[in-house]
């Protein structure tokens, strides 16, 4: 399904009516705003991958209508009768353990194992410190600097802090950093200066004992 429609939805960025009428589409008049019909996002998904993020906040009258949704590939819009055949991979995301949300009655059990096919488990930022310097590069590869158009690199005491922070915030928090270090930078170098405080405290100081900094190009 490479070549096919990857369509990212964010299960806790919409209320519940919004959130029924993005995924299953709806029928014009079906609700007060429906001026007209709307194809859902399972629909624009066809053939492709739908990824629910934050699935753990889905409202329980969802969880239901999803569960129907993945049972029979058939998606019926809000409003209509008919149903629409869909062949859509299902990927859900959540940082929540579902397991005690089940046991709460926040989340359907049914609908977690009708998810929970393959489950990917993916650390915390911290206990994968290999992936950082990709995850920059990744962050980087789009950002020039204004006035040279040259791409920024990371002195190797930058990349150190960096590596030596936590990240409570997870790769959200050190995408922020990023951004914060470019619109910082004097110039295509980001240094331990041009980094969030938070990120520098914690970092072991005989990092910064050289004034001599080697440079780390991330390709």
């Amino acid at each position: 399904r490479q070549a096919a429609p990857f369509v990212p939805v964010n299960c806790s960025a919409l209320p519940e009516h919004l959130l029924e009428s993005e995924l299953f589409g709806h029928r014009k008049g079906a609700f007060t705003g429906a001026i007209a019909d709307k194809k859902g996002l399972f629909q624009e998904a066809d053939g492709g991958t739908i990824f629910l993020d934050e699935i753990g906040s889905m409202p329980a009258t969802l969880q239901g209508r999803l569960l129907r949704v993945l049972q029979d590939k058939e998606v019926r819009r809000v409003g209509d009768n008919t149903p629409a055949y869909v062949n859509v991979r299902v990927i859900a995301a959540t940082n929540e353990l579902l397991e005690k949300r089940i046991k709460g009655g926040a989340f359907r059990e049914d609908l977690f194992y009708r998810l929970n096919v393959i489950p990917i488990l993916l650390p915390p930022l911290r206990e994968r410190p290999e992936d950082i310097p990709l995850t920059v590069a990744h962050f980087l590869r789009a950002k020039v600097h204004p006035r040279t158009g040259q791409p920024f690199r990371v002195t190797r005491q930058a990349m150190a802090a960096l590596l030596a922070y936590e990240w409570p915030g997870n790769v959200r928090e050190l995408e922020n950093a990023v951004e914060r270090a470019v619109a910082f930078a004097r110039d295509v170098l980001v240094s331990p200066d041009d980094l969030p405080p938070t990120v520098v405290e914690t970092a072991p100081q005989d990092l910064f004992a050289s004034a001599a900094e080697r440079l780390m190009t991330l390709e």
